[in-house]
């Protein structure tokens, strides 16, 4: 009994221990957690949905629009303006566009017109048509039954800058010197000019146009500029509904930032003066009256109407009391009449007698009713709603028409990407197991602002979708977008591109006010000088895209793309373990010799054969247990046809190609019913070849092995060639292995650029989506034969590649163009 005390007394001894450590153990446990935990990055992303209105502008109202495609007739053709006008001069004809016929869906992809439509030429509408009467301006723009008063707006704003309106509105064209019923205008895509061509048949209705036209009866620039547009977008319905500022972009190849007047950064005069040095155009309105279109406010101001910035200024002021400068800006109602602000600094108004005369003669001060005038930027903060900015891209710019004072330009960077489901498309940052696989770009900020007393450089990131709107007819609206930015820090080493881990436990230094179903989302930001990464992306992951991403700066940002270089590796050790390197006995030099035949090479047929071959011998030794084929000291085979070496020749290529395949769902029963009706199986024999599943190696994949390993170009692989291609399907049929994670004999996208870095390979995002978008199946997996395919196409390519630049043929391409060139064909 004393003895079970004790022992008794012992355990609770230990136990009461044991619970003390557990307990101090664990508080210290979860005092490292929660520091951990804290460390942990939990940041939210907001998600809003615009509002489609009739009315403009407001940045609740914006819609998308901008395409590369001209039309929704299918592929598009290259139409050389010129070249068309000259062959319907030569053949004594007009100019009939067969991309974008006078029929229906020209017209619209849903909402059908109640009445018959009738498409005129301008000299069966009117008597002496003409392109432009007196010169253009924004009274030649009358909306008609489409809602785009967007559109109005920005060829209204657009008729302000003459070399803007003809970079759009080309002057080498009219209806008096070779006419032929063709014009061109061009517009901004992504990045590039296009140029659309249009023939000149309008719709109408009792003779008269029923979109937008002139209100001269006679004049056409304005009916032919939509129709343009139209074609663009790929029907007349196609352009319902829209944001003047987007349309601008089109027309200017800018960027647009949107500012409401109630949350007004604290530098905003700073930013408008430095649009305004940069040629930007600037627009504002007054939030509308639902009730009175165009309602006049007591300060002379008209709401919902879109008002010009055509000049910001510190002006200098001298009062009895003091001297110094003052903020003022000078709008201009496009209406040019008497329609004008009435407050102080208007036309006449008594705070002009203290500028000095020399500053009102730099000014150009006139008092004329031409819808000009000045206000101070309180009285402009106060009376307006909103301003928006078009921030030109430095192309666009002619030095000799730029105002004095309006020298300077925007540095821009452009970068074209996609969003690839299960690759590239990972979703915002509530989504952190897959927020890392989205595009990266960096922009190394080095030299402040001029005349920044804070020391920190300004930077506008614009994120823009594309080809959305030729997609509505097909259901396709807006994605919801959005981009972050994280600066990397100044030591250490990070990888490329970011990791999940960097994401956990870094916050971003900033992002777009909200993800938002916008064609662009942009925010101007103000940071020390460093290197930042930003991320754009979808809201949701898996929501597959295409986009541009431009940053402006006001010095260089040296924006490039966080990825890995593409090239050749090392293989992954677990691929090394899985599938050693196989040495082929001499036996098989003798096999490979008489197969062969006396070119000692195999073609690609030859090499099918033996690989569908002896994929079926495998099979069947799996499914029977033995091979009845003979072996090492049995005689002869079945029939007494071939010697026992030949059996283990046999033999011994199947085990070579066992790792492959066993990738191959063949009906094994089958396999076995065949084998044991058949005689015998000669290697020289032909098999039955088709495609995967069950039915061998493809034609493709044979030809693609020979092309990879044909040195020579013989068509052909010589014994050493094919040693060679055996320790490459066997690490690829290993790596295979490793990345099917699912077990469905599959590799998910999302593990392709994982498994092409254990293969030996790096790529990044741009040659990844590629290689998803040629090898991948529509949900979301790459076979094993795609797999295979995928890694002898890229090899192939990069060593090809090297070959050539070595030499200097492609000493212009980088690696990844001519991936990009070659990978499709």
């Amino acid at each position: 009994m004393a003895g079970q005390n004790g022992g008794a007394g012992f355990g609770n001894l230990i136990q009461g221990a044991g619970r003390q450590l557990l307990n101090q153990g664990g508080q210290a446990l979860l005092q490292y957690g929660a520091q951990a935990l804290g460390n942990i990055i939990n940041e939210v992303f907001q998600k809003k949905e615009v509002e489609q209105k009739r009315f403009l502008p407001s940045i609740k109202n914006y819609k998308v629009l901008g395409e590369t495609r001209p039309s929704s007739f299918g592929p598009a053709t290259y139409q050389d303006f010129k070249e068309i006008r000259s062959r319907c001069l030569a053949e004594g004809r007009l100019f009939e566009d067969p991309e974008f016929p006078p029929i229906d869906r020209s017209l619209y992809y849903k909402e059908r017109l109640d009445r018959p439509i009738t498409w005129l030429r301008p000299g069966e509408i009117c008597e002496d048509p003409q392109l432009f009467v007196e010169g253009y301006s924004r009274f030649d723009i009358q909306q008609g039954e489409l809602g785009d008063c967007w559109l109005l707006a920005a060829v209204a704003n657009l008729t302000l800058h003459r070399k803007l309106f003809f970079q759009v509105v080309p002057d080498d064209q009219s209806f008096d010197e070779d006419y032929a019923g063709v014009f061109h205008f061009r517009f901004w895509q992504y990045g590039r000019w296009v140029d659309v061509v249009i023939d000149d048949r309008l719709p109408t209705y009792r003779g008269k146009l029923i979109f937008l036209h002139s209100s001269e009866r006679n004049e056409f620039w304005s009916a032919l500029l939509e129709k343009a547009y139209a074609k663009l977008h790929g029907s007349y319905e196609a352009l319902k509904g829209g944001s003047t500022c987007e349309a601008m972009e089109d027309f200017t190849g800018g960027v647009t930032e949107m500012y409401e007047m109630s949350e007004l950064p604290p530098n905003f005069y700073t930013i408008l003066l430095k649009a305004y040095e940069r040629n930007s155009l600037m627009g504002c309105s007054i939030e509308p009256d639902p009730n009175i279109l165009e309602a006049e406010t007591p300060a002379g101001l008209i709401r919902g109407h879109a008002y010009s910035v055509t000049r910001v200024k510190y002006v200098d002021i001298e009062t009895p009391g003091r001297a110094g400068k003052i903020p003022l800006l000078r709008l201009r109602n496009p209406w040019g009449n008497e329609a004008e602000w009435n407050g102080p600094w208007s036309d006449k108004s008594p705070e002009w007698r203290f500028i000095p005369e020399s500053e009102k003669e730099e000014l150009g001060l006139t008092f004329d009713d031409d819808g000009e005038f000045w206000m101070s930027f309180k009285d402009f903060v106060n009376h307006f709603s909103r301003v928006e900015i078009c921030n030109l891209n430095p192309d666009s710019l002619d030095p000799e028409e730029c105002p004095e004072g309006c020298t300077k330009k925007w540095e821009m960077s452009v970068f074209e990407g996609e969003w690839v489901r299960g690759v590239t498309a990972g979703g915002c940052r509530n989504y952190l197991d897959t927020f890392w696989k989205n595009p990266q770009y960096t922009v190394t900020l080095t030299d402040v602002d001029e005349g920044e007393d804070e020391n920190k450089c300004t930077i506008i990131v614009a994120l823009m979708q594309k080809n959305r709107r030729s997609q509505r007819h097909q259901g396709l609206e807006c994605l919801t977008i959005g981009f972050a930015v994280y600066r990397l820090p100044d030591y250490g080493h990070v990888p490329k591109p970011l990791d999940i881990n960097f994401f956990k436990y870094n916050a971003s230094v900033g992002r777009s006010q909200a993800f938002i179903n916008l064609r662009e989302v942009s925010a101007r930001f103000k940071f020390e000088p460093g290197t930042y990464v930003i991320v754009p992306s979808t809201f949701e992951p898996n929501e597959e895209g295409e986009f541009l991403l431009r940053v402006f700066s006001e010095k260089d940002n040296n924006m490039a793309e966080n990825d890995r270089d593409v090239g050749m590796g090392d293989v992954d050790d677990r691929v090394k373990e899985i599938a050693p390197d196989p040495e082929p006995a001499d036996p098989v030099r003798d096999f490979f010799n008489r197969l062969a035949g006396a070119d000692g090479e195999v073609d690609w047929q030859e090499l099918k054969e033996i690989l569908d071959y002896a994929m079926r011998e495998e099979l069947a030794m799996k499914q029977g247990g033995a091979y009845d084929g003979g072996g090492l000291g049995g005689g002869a085979g079945p029939g007494g046809g071939e010697p026992p070496v030949q059996n283990c020749l046999e033999q011994l290529l199947c085990a070579l190609c066992t790792p492959i395949c066993k990738e191959f769902g063949i009906d094994l029963q089958q396999v076995q019913q065949q084998a044991a009706n058949s005689e015998q199986v000669h290697l020289t024999q032909p098999q039955p070849t088709t495609e995967l599943k069950g039915h061998g190696f493809s034609k493709d994949a044979c030809r693609s092995m020979i092309a990879m390993l044909d040195k020579d170009n013989s068509g052909g692989l010589g014994f050493d060639e094919f040693k060679s291609l055996w320790v490459d399907l066997r690490n690829w049929r290993a790596v295979f292995r490793l990345y099917d994670t699912e077990g469905r004999n599959a590799i998910p996208a999302q593990n392709l650029r994982d498994a092409l870095h254990s293969a030996g390979y790096t790529v990044n995002a741009h040659v990844l989506n590629v290689l998803a978008h040629r090898y991948g199946s529509s949900d979301g997996y790459i076979q094993f034969d795609d797999f295979i395919m995928c890694a002898v196409r890229l090899k192939t390519m990069i060593e090809t590649f090297k070959g050539r630049s070595s030499g200097g043929d492609y000493a212009t391409f980088s690696l990844e163009e001519w991936l990009n060139r070659t990978v499709y064909s």
